[in-house]
């Protein structure tokens, strides 16, 4: 099956009428349909240190010969860890955002309106909105949000109350714990959706070891938390729920991150896999790698997995000719860097071939990266001017119905 931000990403171009149509990039013909939305956490030298500012959102346009960029602040979150396409009513689109520190989930519509979703403060050192996924996780239609928090291990259900507003569920709650990521798929087939979370004790930038673990809830069998890979002494930041393979069941892939001295390993975990195991796809030589996207680069009508390192740039993963067979890694840019290195694989153009989306803040650009004759071809999309002090948290593209 394909995972639950594909479904949800078909459901809203086809809402906004955009199914099989031209995106209007440059070099293509039409009008532009589609953006890129670019989650920042920004800061600026003072006199004590670096302070950090609003949460800016970058809105990046493509039109004919060249890509427009505006941007949106918050004043009441110093980060976006996420913005994203939303319905938030029948037929009514706009952007669903995920901020701290105040923690926020927040929808942006046309017109200038805004609606807080939830708000919380989880009682540790600071509170965040880490990541959030759309979902019907209890089979009941809704659309569900699932939440991964900061600093207190909180993973979240936010659901409709049937009063016009929003009601936060916890799964689950761990003091001193950061869960990173939640995904959302189907990995044993029984057509019930599963949480995926990534819960590690608090962040260490040393190399030294930073334990974590990934788990697993089923909501609508009322199922807690279970330990589907246990990493030891490391940890994931990152992990992607797709089918790669295209059996039609969903895969779990996980970015290890390294110990000091050490090297990333992306690792598959299918239902049932032994959680001190995991088959190995890839050896990156990189101590972090925060990003793993699938997508059809070629469209030769098989997916492939693409991982951004640290510093050791963008890297191209196949599977092999037999199931269980070695993976290939290849790198697409060495150059490429970024602390969180966001990216993204879509369509934006219609061709049927994704596109890759990358925010290489050590350059302090967004570039695009498209498979043309057997290479990579690289277009610069934007340059921050006077570079970018701050991180780039998340890139992902949304239907320009979406836009505020």
């Amino acid at each position: 099956m394909r995972s639950p931000w594909h479904r949800l990403a078909a459901s809203l171009l086809a809402l906004a009428g955009l199914a099989g149509s031209s995106c209007g990039l440059p070099g293509k013909g039409g009008g532009a349909r589609s953006a890129l939305v670019v989650s920042l956490a920004r800061l600026e030298k003072g006199p004590t240190g670096h302070v950090p500012q609003p949460a800016r959102l970058g809105i990046l346009t493509p039109g004919r010969g060249a890509w427009s960029w505006r941007s949106l602040d918050d004043p009441d979150s110093n980060v976006f860890h996420k913005a994203m396409a939303f319905e938030l009513d029948q037929g009514r689109l706009g952007l669903l955002t995920a901020g701290g520190t105040r923690a926020l989930l927040k929808v942006w519509l046309p017109g200038g309106e805004q609606r807080t979703l939830w708000e919380a403060d989880f009682g540790g050192r600071f509170s965040r909105m880490r990541d959030v996924e759309v979902a019907d996780v209890y089979g009941t239609g809704e659309r569900d949000l699932v939440v991964a928090t900061h600093d207190q291990g909180v993973v979240a259900v936010v659901r409709p109350d049937g009063r016009s507003g929003w009601a936060a569920t916890e799964l689950d709650r761990a003091p001193d714990t950061i869960v990173h990521e939640v995904e959302v798929g189907d990995l044993d087939g029984d057509r019930t959706l599963e949480i995926y979370a990534t819960p590690s004790s608090p962040n260490r930038l040393d190399g030294t070891p930073q334990p974590g673990t990934i788990v697993k809830y089923v909501p609508a069998r009322g199922e807690g938390r279970t330990v589907v890979a246990d990493l030891g002494d490391r940890h994931a930041k990152e992990i992607l729920v797709a089918d790669v393979d295209g059996d039609g069941r969903d895969e779990l892939y996980a970015s290890v991150e390294a110990v000091s001295g050490g090297q990333v390993e992306i690792r598959r975990y299918d239902a049932g896999t032994d959680p001190r195991g995991g088959t190995l796809v890839a050896r990156l030589a990189d101590r972090l790698c925060r990003f793993l996207t699938a997508g059809d680069v070629d469209g030769d009508g098989s997916r492939e997995l693409v991982a951004t390192t640290h510093r050791a740039g963008l890297w191209l993963l196949r599977r092999g000719s037999q199931p269980a067979g070695p993976w290939t890694a290849t790198v697409i840019d060495p150059a490429s860097s970024g602390f969180e290195h966001a990216a993204v694989l879509a369509d934006l153009d219609g061709d049927r071939i994704d596109e890759l989306y990358v925010a290489n803040d050590q350059a302090a650009e967004v570039n695009r990266y498209g498979w043309s004759d057997g290479r990579w071809v690289k277009t610069v999309l934007y340059t921050h001017p006077g570079g970018l002090s701050g991180f780039t948290w998340s890139i992902m593209p949304v239907p320009l119905a979406a836009l505020p």
